[in-house]
């Protein structure tokens, strides 16, 4: 199937051929029939990725502040390196579609069903029931293809609260704009529109307002004043687009005593408080479609709010667009300026140039569901098969995946044949960049392709397990990205599938801290060393916030977990023997805590009486190295900061080790799982040890989370 995709890092926009995305409960697979080009949204977005490092870094300096410290803690050669991934990922362009229900997902739409949603420019799109809504049957399908920018404008409108009679003022006549004035007239309200484009104006004449022209030098605080009788206007809904404060500056002016100011668009927000303090005005920035919208709850999983207090979801919002329009009292014909097929979306948005063009449709005429719903796209030729050739499938290729895992394994030696996402779009500009055979949404599919040998598994935490499972039983080698399992149950079933296994393939957990040069450098020196040590590392890991997926108990399982358990690893690397005890405790309850899992400390105990102790917590400063260990033995120390320096006190015969950039031993990782492979070897971690340090790991987070499971 066909999608628009922009790389952010160039501004580049190209339809590309991607496999159709997987079906997901509580989603929508929808066969879109048109999308609108949302003018003013995506022109900002290919603006931003046409501009340089430096202008990209000025319109996003908290960004910028993190980059810096990024350099300072973990050197420049990373920081680069990372910035550069960041910004080379594909981004979908559009939210505003109209299609055919191919897969309910168990949402209760029904298939065949006509539905709005905010799916992107693509001939098949996957999104959540909240943000779907069933088309009229007298509503055509280019006229619902503005039902989401319709409903940005009607919460702008709703946060207005206009009553019958009202005069309000339109700043800004672009397609929301001039949704907003014939929602407004719909209202019974007297609306003012203000415009630099004449055409503009001249449209929003059309459908009942009166105009300020300011191409003609027509004074908008003059007009206003007539405008409302000399007594203000009651409200100005600013749907503008410029960096200028002066709509906001001139919206104070025109309102009366206790008026009321909306922003839906963007402009500069300098406000003169004697503008807002003399007249008690109010101002209230309108967030997208409106109640549900960045919340995952509603969104992702598919929670609504009680009607009885909340009236206007997102969702809501749609059907009340959609029914204006199949009552006749919302007319979108008149907005539409340009339309193009697909495939010719490139020469669609070349009319972004033009600041006169309105509504742009993208019309999807490829009726083949075959073609549509085919789950992978070939990129090239397929490597050629060997027993021992680490012929490889990434499931997954999110950002540590597609900068750190997918490099690695190609420099290691490994094949790349499959990659597959859940979404496709990823796996098509990752596979083709990387030298990948095929893109595809099917994991199945690699599964049961007898030319692959070996699986890494790069998805999100929840899945890791039963992913790792399936695998193990199609007798393929498998690579995990930490953390094996979220919960012991889970690593036990991934036990049992190794132990039933005829051929008993290599499984290895990315534990990549113990292959970095440092960290082999400090097993050598330990090797001389007799009796217990006693381990001190500490992960100064900064905050995450409470609603990002990793501190999900039931999808990332929470950072200690998620990451600590890099540190479980290695501790039990450097002792050299079996953990046999262990304790952990976290920062108690207090008020502005959101998470306290993230700030702990977790003491192990092994057979050979060395201990320690690892410290996690999200609550530390930047300028601070975000990771040091420190390990004492025979009346010496060593210590290792950041993966760039290593220090020696009182060591014979060492003192210093320092590289120029930080090395947490991803490449050596990589490296060391494809030889296994290759040569046939023992998997460079042992089966028992990773099954060790999974259910320590599973036990410390349910100890942390006060005894309960996710």
């Amino acid at each position: 199937m066909k999608q628009v995709l922009q790389n952010i890092a160039n501004g580049d926009t190209n339809v590309v051929d991607v496999p159709c995305p997987q079906s997901k409960s509580g989603h929508l697979l929808i066969a879109t029939s048109k999308t609108l080009v949302s003018a003013g949204t995506e022109r900002m977005l290919i603006d931003f990725g046409k501009a340089n490092f430096i202008d990209k870094a000025r319109q996003q300096p908290d960004k910028l502040k993190m980059v810096l410290g990024k350099i300072k803690t973990d050197g420049l050669i990373p920081t680069v390196e990372a910035v550069r991934s960041k910004l080379d990922q594909p981004l979908p362009l559009g939210y505003c579609n109209v299609g055919t229900v191919l897969d309910n997902g168990g949402t209760g739409f029904e298939v065949g069903t006509r539905v709005v949603s905010n799916g992107n420019h693509a001939e098949v799109v996957r999104v959540a029931k909240n943000l779907c809504a069933k088309v009229p049957e007298n509503v055509d399908d280019e006229s619902a293809a503005f039902t989401v920018l319709g409903a940005i404008g009607l919460q702008g409108v709703r946060l207005i609260n206009p009553t019958l009679g009202e005069c309000v003022v339109v700043t800004g006549l672009g397609l929301i704009g001039l949704i907003t004035v014939q929602l407004l007239r719909a209202n019974g309200c007297r609306v003012l529109g203000i415009d630099f484009d004449s055409a503009k104006c001249a449209l929003a004449r059309q459908l009942g307002a009166e105009t300020v022209d300011l191409s003609k030098n027509e004074d908008p605080i003059k007009v206003a004043e007539a405008f409302s009788r000399g007594r203000g206007v009651d409200g100005v809904i600013i749907t503008a687009s410029t960096k200028s404060s002066e709509p906001l500056s001139q919206a104070a002016t025109m309102c009366r005593q206790r008026g009321r100011i909306v922003l839906v668009g963007v402009i500069g927000q300098e406000i003169s408080r004697a503008d807002f303090f003399a007249k008690e005005l109010t101002f209230q920035v309108s967030c997208s479609y409106g109640p549900g919208r960045y919340d995952t709850e509603y969104e992702d999983k598919g929670n609504d709010y009680p009607i009885g207090f909340v009236r206007w979801t997102e969702q809501r919002n749609f059907e009340a667009v959609l029914d204006m329009m199949a009552a006749g009292a919302l007319d979108v014909k008149p907005l539409i300026s340009h339309r193009f097929a697909i495939q010719d979306a490139l020469d669609a948005y070349q009319c972004l140039d033009d600041r006169a063009s309105l509504g742009i449709l993208l019309d999807y005429p490829n009726n083949d569901v075959v073609a549509l719903t085919s789950r992978s796209v070939q990129l090239g030729s397929n490597p050629a098969t060997g027993s021992t050739s680490a012929i490889c499938a990434f499931v997954g290729a999110g950002n540590y995946a597609s900068r750190v895992l997918m490099p690695a394994f190609k420099a290691a030696g490994a094949s790349l044949n499959t990659v597959v996402t859940s979404a496709g779009m990823s796996a098509i500009h990752h596979g083709k960049k990387q030298g990948f055979a095929k893109a595809s949404t099917d994991y199945a599919d690699v599964l049961s392709d007898q030319s692959v040998d070996t699986v890494v598994i790069a998805t999100q935490h929840n899945l890791h397990a039963q992913q790792t499972i399936d695998a193990i039983k199609s007798e393929k080698h498998v690579f995990v990205e930490k953390p094996l399992a979220l919960i012991e149950s889970e690593v036990d079933l991934i036990e049992q599938a190794y132990r039933e296994s005829e051929t008993k393939p290599k499984v290895m957990v990315g534990y990549n801290r113990r292959f970095a040069p440092h960290i082999l450098k400090m097993k050598q020196l330990m090797g001389s060393v007799n009796g217990p040590k006693t381990f001190i590392m500490t992960m100064n890991a900064g905050e995450i916030s409470a609603d990002h997926w990793t501190q999900d108990a039931a999808v990332g399982g929470g950072r200690i977990i998620g990451e600590a358990c890099h540190y479980i690893d290695l501790m039990r690397h450097l002792a050299g023997c079996k953990i046999t005890g262990f304790n952990a405790m976290c920062i108690g309850d207090a008020p502005g805590v959101a998470v306290r899992e993230d700030k702990a400390s977790i003491t192990l105990s092994f057979e050979d009486g060395s201990i320690g102790t690892i410290h996690y917590f999200a609550n530390g400063g930047k300028d601070f190295p975000k990771e040091r260990i420190e390990v004492f033995a025979n009346g010496a120390v060593l210590q290792l900061d950041n993966f760039r320096k290593l220090t020696g006190f009182g060591w014979k015969g060492f003192s210093k080790m320092k590289l120029s950039s930080q090395d947490k031993g991803q490449k050596n990782c990589s490296q060391a799982f494809v030889d296994s492979i290759k040569q046939g070897t023992d998997s460079p971690i042992n089966f028992e040890e990773i099954i060790e340090v999974a259910k320590i790991s599973c036990q410390v987070s349910q100890q942390l989370r006060g005894g309960q499971y996710l």
